[in-house]
C-alpha cells in the first residue's frame, strides 16, 4: 500500500504513513494495516518495541479520510461508517493496551483518527511544530478514538475546554493535557529513531527528551476551571454569557461555530466517564453510541458538507439556538443493544 509503509528494522517494528500531500489522512486501509501489523507482532519476540512516524513536515496525521463516509452516508448507506468507526476504534485499543512499547513521533496536525494512532501509546513524542486537536464537534462529531478518556483525565475542565472550543495544543500545551509525554527537537528524531531500531530499548525517549517552550492553556487553567464547570452545555454557555472577560467572549466565539448536540453530548459523555471506573473500553464504548447515530440522527453530514464538500462553512446545525434538550442528548448516547461496540478479534 502506498499510502503506509510496514516493515521490520533492526529490533523496532516500524509503520510510517506515507500520504504527505493529503497530510497523511488516514484511510479505512490503512488502519486495518496498522492493526494487522500490530497483532504479528505482538507475538513476535524479535520486535522489541513499535515505532510510528510520518512522512512530511506538516501533519503527522490530520484525521481520517472522512470523504467515503459522507459519500456513502448521503445515500443512506450508515453502515460503512459504522463498521469504519467500530474497526478504527478496537485498533485504538489494541494500542493503549499493547504488551510493547508503542513510541510515536507526531509532527505538525495530529487531529481525530490521528490522535487515535499516536496518543495511546507509551511513549508519545511532540516537537516544535505539533498541533494536536480533537475537532470532531465543528464537523457534528464527539472527541473520538479514544479521546474522550483523555479529555476525561485532563486537568480540571480541561477536557470540556478542549473537547467542545476544539482547541489545538502546541507541545507544552499537549504534555499538560495528557495527550503527549516527551518533547524532543525535531532534529533529533531521525538519530532517536535509529537508535530504537538498534537498541530495542524505549528508554532512548526520556534520555533525549527536553523542556518545551510555554504553551498557552497553563495560564488559562483558572479561567477555565471556573467557567467550564457546569454540568450541561446550557450551564457552559450561561457561565461564559454572564462574564465579561476577553477569555469569556473568544471562547463564546469558538463555540458558535460548533455543533450544539455534539458539543452537548460531549459535556456529558466527560462527565459519566469521570462517574465510573476509567478504562479506554469505556470510552470507546460511549463513542460508538454516538458514532453509531452520527450520520442519521446526528449533525455528521450536515458538518462535512458545510467544511468539506460545499466549503460554504455555514452548517445548519440542529439546535442551531444552541438550547439542546437532555433527551436529545440521552437519545445519542443510549446503549445500542446487540449493536454495541465489541472487542474480539476477528
Amino acid at each position: 500500500m502506498t499510502d503506509i509503509d510496514i516493515r521490520v528494522t533492526g529490533r523496532a517494528g516500524r509503520i510510517t504513513f506515507t500520504r504527505p500531500k493529503a497530510l497523511n489522512a488516514m484511510s479505512y486501509d490503512m488502519c486495518m494495516a496498522v492493526d494487522t501489523a500490530l497483532r504479528n507482532w505482538r507475538e513476535d519476540d524479535d520486535v522489541s518495541l513499535i515505532v510510528i512516524d510520518a512522512a512530511g513536515d506538516k501533519a503527522f496525521c490530520a484525521g481520517g479520510d472522512i470523504a467515503e463516509l459522507y459519500d456513502t452516508g448521503t445515500k443512506g448507506d450508515f453502515g460503512y461508517g459504522r463498521t469504519f468507526w467500530r474497526d478504527e476504534y478496537r485498533t485504538n485499543a489494541l494500542i493503549f493496551e499493547y504488551p510493547k512499547p508503542v513510541i510515536s513521533f507526531m509532527q505538525g496536525f495530529t487531529m481525530g483518527g490521528g490522535v487515535g494512532i499516536g496518543c495511546h501509546g507509551s511513549h508519545r513524542v511532540v516537537g516544535e511544530s505539533s498541533q494536536i486537536a480533537m475537532p470532531e464537534v465543528g464537523i457534528g462529531l464527539i472527541p473520538d478514538v479514544g479521546g474522550s478518556l483523555m479529555l476525561a483525565l485532563a486537568p480540571g475542565r480541561m477536557g470540556e475546554y478542549l473537547g467542545l472550543t476544539a482547541g489545538r495544543m502546541g507541545p507544552d500545551d499537549a504534555i499538560l493535557a495528557g495527550f503527549a509525554d516527551h518533547f524532543l527537537p525535531q532534529a533529533t528524531w531521525g538519530d532517536v529513531i535509529e537508535m530504537l531500531e538498534a537498541s530495542g530499548d524505549p528508554s532512548h525517549i526520556a534520555s533525549h527528551a527536553q523542556t518545551p517552550p510555554p504553551g498557552a492553556l497553563r495560564p488559562l487553567q483558572a479561567d477555565i476551571d471556573r467557567t467550564f464547570g457546569g454540568e450541561t452545555l446550557g450551564d457552559i454557555l450561561n457561565g461564559l454569557r454572564n462574564e465579561n472577560s476577553e477569555f469569556a467572549q473568544k471562547t463564546l466565539k469558538a463555540l458558535n461555530r460548533n455543533s450544539p448536540l455534539s458539543m452537548a453530548c460531549t459535556v456529558e459523555m466527560l462527565h459519566r466517564l469521570r462517574a465510573s471506573t476509567l478504562s479506554i473500553r469505556k470510552a470507546l464504548d460511549l463513542e460508538y453510541r454516538f458514532t453509531f447515530r452520527a450520520m442519521e440522527k446526528g449533525d455528521f453530514l450536515e458538518g462535512i458538507r458545510a467544511a468539506i464538500i460545499d466549503k460554504d462553512r455555514t452548517p445548519q446545525w440542529q439546535y442551531a439556538d444552541q438550547n439542546v434538550p437532555a433527551v436529545a442528548v440521552s437519545q445519542m448516547l443510549q446503549p445500542l443493544g446487540g449493536d454495541a461496540l465489541t472487542f474480539q478479534e476477528d
